[in-house]
């Protein structure tokens, strides 16, 4: 969306056949994205191929239109390790061995007593001209290739080694400072996040965007999941305050949190600030609700009972459901939400209780009660039980994590008086 006020164009390329079987998790994206941000730079474009020739074709269109790429892996000992090779053929450069590269695998080596392998003499080929980038975690120097040095393109290279341990130290330490100078960024943009649940994107788009377009400097997008909208801010102080007025003046009930908070994290806070306890009651989502609160810290000083009463004789036999009344009614129906929610708020003694109650699916639908159908209940000291039905048809994990998303919600809205 408006305001693209990137100074340089970087792209990263990141090596390892493993990343494209699926047996490594490339994370590598997200945290660059994360690092650069805070710089003021953004990532223009991310590619991954397999070790050996693909990184040939990759890297010579990249260096092509970017101003600067950063290669992540391909700088082992062995024979797929072909990062130095390619690049040296790619700008032009020839390879040599650097002495203090050399010096420094040495040491690595005799620090612990192991001879060192003739395939390791390799790691300390850089470049003529270029910068070796210190490793104190592992055997691959890095390597910086700056501009000037680059005869085909104006293309700064940073070759990095892949795993984390070895390259988030060395891209604080040798790569930041150096882009720093590249970029000669004076000014940071701020980012913000707002995060909205119980409006679709297409409502939330089209009440705000026109007038989110309409502020000079601001860029904004949003990110949808299940139950929740993100609104993403960046610009100057005076956008990200002007836009964050804009987009709460329709939604500021649906808004869970302005700092990136999840539902669950926002719910356990404003219990922690009101002094009140919670319990859960669940059939349908499996303690989905319960793994959510417990997975924020602090949880413990306001969570305390999470029933999972799957089967009918658990919902009577630990919350006091009627069995007549599931008889009557049906375990999924406003009845026995209630008095789900009911049981739990009475057995644990604590201050709010909510329940759930559904249909996750494939089968056991039925026209009255299609497959996605739950009901949610709510119980709290000194008010009225209350209960209302969803339909999310879905696929069982994504009914779940729809029916927890409006539990917590509703959870949310008693605390806040909505």
């Amino acid at each position: 969306m408006p305001a693209d006020t990137r100074a340089m164009r970087i792209e990263i390329l990141n090596t390892g056949t493993e990343l494209l079987l699926g047996n490594t998790v490339n994370t590598h994206a997200a945290w660059f994205g994360r690092e650069l941000f805070k710089l003021g730079l953004r990532i223009e474009r991310q590619t991954t191929v397999p070790d050996g020739e693909a990184i040939r074709e990759a890297m010579a269109e990249s260096v092509a239109r970017a101003d600067v790429l950063i290669v992540t892996g391909g700088l082992g000992p062995t024979s797929d390790d072909l990062t130095r090779e390619i690049t040296s053929e790619v700008l032009g450069i020839d390879l040599i061995t650097d002495e203090a590269a050399l010096r420094s695998l040495e040491d690595f080596f005799a620090l612990r007593g192991r001879a060192m392998a003739e395939a390791n003499l390799k790691q300390a080929l850089v470049p003529v001209g270029a910068d070796v980038l210190p490793n104190a975690n592992g055997t691959a120097p890095g390597v910086y290739v700056p501009p000037r040095l680059n005869g085909r393109s104006h293309c700064a290279v940073f070759l990095l080694p892949g795993p984390p341990r070895e390259l988030y130290p060395m891209v604080h330490d040798e790569v930041i400072p150096r882009l720093r100078a590249l970029s000669g960024v004076e000014t940071v943009h701020e980012a913000l996040e707002l995060k909205f649940t119980g409006i679709g994107e297409s409502d939330f788009h089209q009440g705000i965007d026109a007038k989110l377009a309409a502020i000079p400097g601001l860029e904004y997008g949003y990110c949808a999941h299940i139950g929740e909208v993100d609104l993403r801010l960046i610009g100057s102080p005076e956008a990200l305050q002007q836009g964050r007025a804009i987009a709460l003046e329709p939604f500021q009930n649906f808004l869970i949190s302005e700092d990136g908070s999840s539902l669950q994290a926002t719910v356990v806070r404003i219990l922690t600030e009101k002094g009140m306890t919670l319990a859960t009651a669940e059939s349908c989502t499996g303690g989905l609700i319960s793994h959510r609160i417990t997975n924020v810290p602090g949880s413990s000083a306001v969570f305390t009972h999470g029933f999972i009463t799957y089967a009918n004789e658990a919902k009577t036999g630990l919350l006091g459901v009627s069995a007549a009344d599931i008889a009557e009614h049906g375990a999924v129906s406003e009845t026995v939400a209630r008095q789900m929610a009911e049981g739990a708020l009475r057995v644990s003694g604590g201050d709010i209780a909510v329940s759930v109650t559904g249909i996750a699916g494939p089968g056991g639908g039925s026209e009255e009660k299609p497959v996605g159908t739950a009901w949610v209940g709510l119980a709290r000291k000194g008010a009225a039980t209350t209960a209302f039905k969803i339909f999310h048809p879905r696929n069982r994990q994504d009914f779940k994590l729809a029916v927890s998303q409006a539990a917590l919600e509703a959870v949310r809205r008693s605390l806040v008086g909505l």
